[in-house]
């Protein structure tokens, strides 16, 4: 995957200004993806990190119209707002949720899914960083095994491993899923147009680096997120009626140890009593990318695959 000109931004969608911590995804994601969907958009946005980057009523950091709604009711607000746009003439108007983990893998999940298995003209992009930072860090279903957050009694940490999203997301057989990273913006940028030009329901689930929350160096953001894809911790495929390809296969086995490093919400697993729970992650991972593999070449088996 080569670097290009593609990504950058030439006609910015976005005011100056933010109310964003340094080093958060969701600010430099909303400046790529408003660049893509362009003015004739509305972004639902339920409780997450970005209904307060973008701003209270009547602030907007968006240049778009922003629906603000419930936590639990980003996909069923946006199925009316879809339902009210068509019935007006105007079926070319994208209709899109930016949401975080906590309103998608728990609180909202029933509404996403019920929207995916209707078949509603919507884009939801889902922000993972991996619990609820706007609320002060506490665990969701997303938060990775290992992980310390507000919520683990005791000063312990997550015990269980995280929801398989995008698993989830497949089996309700959409035209299109695909994870994405903010260290790869090229194919980020792509996944965004194909999504766009895609009609039904589709997902797009972005690696979403948190400073407070990940406890990191804020200028080490987009490295720690190279290093999520290239340690095969945040793989990058998408999924088309459950056909699923493999956007980036690193050059060389990278162990997760070079990523979690860097993250504070990790550091106690360094140590010689809980030097275990790293060999556990990494057997996780490898056995993900195992799974994603053996699904990719099933995928294509007999086929040529598509040209990315």
């Amino acid at each position: 995957m080569s670097p290009t000109q593609e990504f950058l931004i030439k006609d910015e969608k976005v005011y100056s200004g933010a109310l964003s911590c340094r080093g958060c995804a969701w600010s430099l994601l909303a400046r790529h993806l408003s660049s893509i969907l362009g003015d004739n958009t509305v972004y639902v946005v339920p409780a997450c990190c970005f209904s307060i980057i973008s701003g209270p009523y009547p602030l907007n950091g968006l240049k778009g119209n922003i629906v603000h709604t419930v936590f639990a009711g980003a996909s069923a607000t946006a199925t009316g707002v879809r339902a009210a746009l068509d019935r007006q003439g105007k079926a070319d108007t994208t209709v899109v949720v930016l949401a975080g983990d906590g309103g998608t893998f728990d609180i909202g999940l029933q509404a996403l899914s019920g929207a995916a298995a209707r078949g509603e003209n919507i884009l939801y992009v889902v922000n993972n960083n991996g619990a609820y930072m706007n609320t002060g860090i506490q665990t969701s279903t997303a938060t990775p095994y290992g992980a310390v957050t507000t919520t683990n009694p005791g000063g312990g940490y997550k015990r269980t491993w995280p929801k398989d999203l995008m698993g989830i997301i497949a089996a309700h057989n959409l035209p299109y899923a695909a994870t994405c990273s903010l260290a790869y913006l090229d194919d980020l940028r792509r996944k965004v147009r194909k999504a766009a030009d895609t009609r039904g329901f589709r997902l797009l689930m972005v690696d979403g680096p948190c400073p407070p929350g990940h406890k990191t160096d804020p200028a080490l953001s987009i490295s720690i997120a190279r290093l999520a894809v290239e340690t095969k911790l945040f793989p990058l495929f998408e999924i088309e009626r459950q056909r699923y390809t493999l956007n980036y296969i690193p050059d060389k086995e990278v162990p997760v140890t070079e990523c979690l490093k860097y993250q504070g919400r990790f550091k106690h697993l360094f140590n010689e009593e809980n030097g275990y729970i790293l060999e556990e992650i990494q057997e996780h991972a490898d056995h993900y990318w195992r799974q994603l593999q053996t699904k990719a070449e099933l995928s294509w088996n007999g086929k040529e695959k598509e040209k990315t």
